[in-house]
C-alpha cells in the first residue's frame, strides 16, 4: 500500500490494496507494480503458516532476516512492534520467537524514504521524477530477499575470516550467542577435500578467536595451488560446530575462506606478496526490468561476462551488491572494490547516516576474499565543498580512518576521482578521449607528478590538504565511456560516441593501448560494463549483449603482452593448472558463458513480471545454485549458516 501522505502509523489500520512480488521494488516491472512515482512511505504485510519443522522448540529461536529495505524500516510481528532499522543498503535481522502465536507468523513492514532527501545514502537513485544524466530510477521499500531461519538458542551468530599469506595463517573470529556452559567449538578446514585443520577448544565466552597455522609448502610453485587469485580462485572449505559439555552437537555452520592477502608496497598494488595489475570495469548493477535486483544466475552471468571481456576486477559503483554476487566473485575469481552508496548533500545527518550504514556494510562483506579495496567516498558526493569546508575534509578523513580501523587488511580510497585529502591508493577519473593525452598525463612518473599537482581533468583539483599522492599506487579508476549510437534509439549519451561496432572497437583498442603503456599505473577501471538507462557507454547493452566481438574486446583489455599468457590462461582468465584440479564439486556449467546469440537467451535477459521471484530459493539447490547448501545459507558467502531458508 502506498502511503504517500504518511497517514498511517499502525499496520492494523492500513488498507492494503495491491500485491507485489518481493524482493522486486515497486518501481520495477518485475514487481508487478511498476510505479515510478514519488513514494514516501510503503507498507507490506504477509501472513505465513509455519511448517511444523520450522516451529522453534524451548531451546530454539526463529530469526527473520531482511537483505535490504530502503530507507527506514519498521517491522511488526503478529501485530506487535518488533524493530526499527535505518539504512537502505545494509541488512538487519530480528528474533521473532517471543512474538509467535502458534504457527502463525504475520509480518508487517513500514518502509519510509523521502525521495528528495539529499542527505541520506542513496547511490544512483534519482531525485527528479524521471531518470536523467547519470541518475537512475528510485528503489523503494524491500529490495532484497526476506527469509526466516531456525537456529538453536546457542548458535554461531557471526564469522570473520582473516588470512595472512606471509605467516601462512588463517584467523577465525566468531560471535557465539548464548554460550553453553562447558561448551566446545570444533573447527575444520579443508582444501580440495584434504583436511588441513581439525581444531577443538573450550568456549569461555561469546567471542571465539583462533589462529590456524597451515602447513607451508614453501616454494611459489607449490604455494600457488593453495592461494586465491582471479587466475586461480582456490577456496578453503570450513565447518564450525558448537557442542555441549557432553559432546552433543548443538549448531553447525558451513563457510569458506581463502589464503589471500592484499597490500601496498611503495607505488604498487600487491596481491599475495607480488605486484598485481588490476584491469577493472565499472559496474552499475542494474537490470532493465528489475532495477537493482537480480537472480543468482544473472549475478553469476555478469561475473562470467566481466571475466570473458578480459577484466580481472570490477568496481561495483555506488551500490552494495547482493552477497551472492560477491560469492560468485569469490568462486569464479574476480577482484572487487567495495563502495559505499553516497549521499549528495553534507550535514550532520549525512555524517550519522553514512558512518552507520558503511560500518554495517563493511562488517557484512569483510570475509569475502574477492574484495581487495574499500571506497567509502566517490567524487566528493556528499561532501561538495571539500575545498572550502574543513568539516567535510575531516569527514572524508574520518571515513578513511574508520574503515582502516574496521579492516586493516585492505587498502582504502580517500575520495575516488579527485579532491583526495588522504588514501592508500590514488584514484583519478579522467574521461579524456585522446589516447595521446592520456599517455602524456600518466606515461611517466614525472608526468604523473605534474598531473596530480596541475592538471584538473574535470575542473577539479586531484589532491588537496597537503596530500600529494606521490609514492602510492596510481589508478585511472574511471576513464573511457565510449557510447555507440543506433538509428531510432531512445535518447542517451556517452563521453564520446561511436557510429557503429567497428568504430567502438577501434576507439576502445586505442584507449586501452595507451593506458597499458602508462607504466606508473597500478591499474585502471573502464566506464562501463553495460548501458544503464540514459548512459549508453557500456561494452554490453542493458540486456548483456556485447557491442563488439567479445574476443577482440578482451584482447584489448588484457593488453599487448596478453599473448605471452595465452598458453596458461583460458578465455575466463583461469590458469589451466587450476582448471585441471578444481575437482568434481565445481560443475562446468558454472563457467558457461556462450556466444552472443546464446547470451540473448541467458539469465541476463529481461524477465517477465509474471514469473516467480528468482530470489526465492528452491527446496534443494539446482545445478547453478552454487555448491551444496549454498542457497540454504542464511547470509550467503563466508560466515553463512548452512540451513535451509524459507522465503
Amino acid at each position: 500500500m502506498f502511503d504517500d501522505s504518511t497517514l498511517y502509523v499502525d499496520p492494523a489500520d492500513v488498507p492494503f490494496d495491491r500485491t507485489i512480488i518481493v524482493p522486486y521494488p515497486p518501481e520495477a516491472r518485475a514487481s508487478g507494480v511498476h510505479d515510478r512515482g514519488y513514494r514516501r512511505r510503503v507498507w507490506y504485510k504477509r501472513q505465513i503458516s509455519l511448517d511444523p519443522a520450522l516451529l522453534p522448540g524451548p531451546e530454539e529461536r526463529l530469526i527473520l532476516h531482511f537483505g535490504a529495505v530502503n530507507y527506514r524500516a519498521r517491522v511488526w510481528i503478529n501485530g506487535r512492534f518488533a524493530v526499527e532499522h535505518r539504512g537502505g543498503h545494509s541488512p538487519f535481522s530480528l528474533d521473532v520467537t517471543r512474538h509467535l502465536d502458534g504457527s502463525i507468523l504475520e509480518i508487517a513492514v513500514q518502509a519510509e524514504d523521502d525521495p528528495q532527501d539529499m542527505h541520506k545514502p542513496r547511490g544512483k537513485m534519482d531525485w527528479e521524477p524521471e531518470p536523467h544524466k547519470i541518475w537512475y530510477p528510485r528503489t523503494s521499500g524491500i529490495w532484497r530477499t526476506v527469509w526466516i531461519e531456525k537456529v538453536p538458542r546457542a548458535h554461531v551468530a557471526q564469522l570473520r575470516w582473516t588470512a595472512d599469506v606471509a605467516r601462512w595463517q588463517i584467523r577465525l573470529d566468531a560471535d557465539i550467542a548464548h554460550v553453553p556452559e562447558g561448551g566446545m567449538a570444533n573447527v575444520t578446514l579443508k582444501l580440495a577435500g584434504r583436511l588441513l585443520v581439525a581444531d577443538r577448544c573450550l568456549l569461555t565466552g561469546p567471542r571465539l578467536s583462533r589462529i590456524f597455522q597451515l602447513p607451508d609448502p614453501g616454494i611459489d610453485d607449490a604455494r600457488g595451488l593453495w592461494m586465491w587469485s582471479p587466475e586461480s580462485p582456490q577456496l578453503i572449505d570450513a565447518e564450525i560446530e558448537i557442542r555441549s559439555a557432553e559432546g552433543n552437537l548443538i549448531d553447525s555452520v558451513q563457510s569458506y575462506t581463502a589464503l589471500r592477502t592484499v597490500s601496498v608496497e611503495g607505488d604498487r598494488f600487491v596481491l599475495n606478496s607480488r605486484p598485481y595489475f588490476l584491469r577493472m570495469v565499472l559496474d552499475q548493477g542494474y537490470w532493465p526490468d528489475s532495477l537493482m535486483v537480480a537472480s543468482s544466475d544473472q549475478l553469476r552471468h555478469d561475473v562470467l561476462l566481466i571475466k570473458r571481456l578480459g577484466f580481472n576486477g570490477v568496481r561495483k559503483h555506488q551500490k552494495s551488491e547482493d552477497p551472492r554476487w560477491l560469492y560468485w566473485c569469490d568462486v569464479l575469481g574476480l577482484c572487487v572494490w567495495g563502495e559505499m552508496p553516497s549521499a549528495y548533500g553534507f550535514s550532520s545527518a549525512t555524517v550519522h547516516g553514512v558512518m552507520e550504514e558503511w560500518k554495517e556494510l563493511v562488517e557484512r562483506d569483510i570475509s569475502h576474499p574477492c574484495i581487495v579495496a574499500w571506497v567509502p567516498t566517490n567524487e566528493s558526493w556528499g561532501v561538495p565543498e571539500l575545498m572550502n569546508d574543513r568539516r567535510q575534509v575531516d569527514f572524508v578523513r574520518a571515513l578513511y580512518h574508520m574503515t582502516r580501523a574496521l579492516d586493516g587488511t585492505r587498502p582504502v580510497v580517500g575520495n575516488d576521482g579527485w579532491e583526495m585529502p588522504c588514501g592508500d591508493l590514488v584514484c583519478v577519473h579522467d574521461y579524456e578521449q585522446d589516447p595521446t593525452v592520456l599517455l602524456e598525463r600518466y606515461g611517466t612518473r614525472d608526468a604523473v607528478a605534474y598531473t596530480l599537482e596541475h592538471v584538473q581533468p574535470d575542473r577539479r583539483r586531484l589532491v588537496i590538504d597537503g596530500f600529494t599522492g606521490l609514492g602510492r599506487p596510481l589508478f585511472l579508476s574511471e576513464f573511457g565511456g565510449i557510447a555507440m549510437s543506433k538509428p531510432g534509439e531512445e535518447s542517451g549519451w556517452g563521453y564520446s560516441v561511436a557510429k557503429d561496432s567497428k568504430e567502438l572497437l577501434l576507439r576502445y583498442q586505442q584507449l586501452m593501448s595507451a593506458v597499458h603503456r602508462c607504466r606508473p599505473l597500478s591499474g585502471f577501471c573502464y566506464t562501463q560494463l553495460t548501458d544503464t538507462f540514459l548512459e549508453k557507454n557500456g561494452l554490453l547493452t542493458e540486456d548483456r549483449v556485447p557491442k563488439a566481438p567479445i574476443e577482440a574486446l578482451a584482447q584489448a583489455t588484457r593488453g599487448p603482452q596478453a599473448h605471452l599468457q595465452d598458453w596458461v590462461l583460458d578465455p575466463l582468465g583461469h590458469s589451466q593448472r587450476w582448471r585441471a584440479r578444481r575437482g568434481p564439486d565445481f560443475p562446468v556449467e558454472w563457467t558457461r558463458v556462450g556466444e552472443t546469440a546464446e547470451v540473448l537467451a541467458y539469465p541476463g535477459e529481461r524477465q517477465s513480471p509474471q514469473v516467480d521471484a528468482p530470489d526465492i530459493p528452491p527446496t534443494e539447490p539446482g545445478p547453478s545454485a552454487g555448491p551444496p547448501g549454498f542457497e540454504r545459507r542464511g547470509r550467503g558467502g563466508p560466515g553463512a549458516r548452512a540451513r535451509r531458508k524459507v522465503a
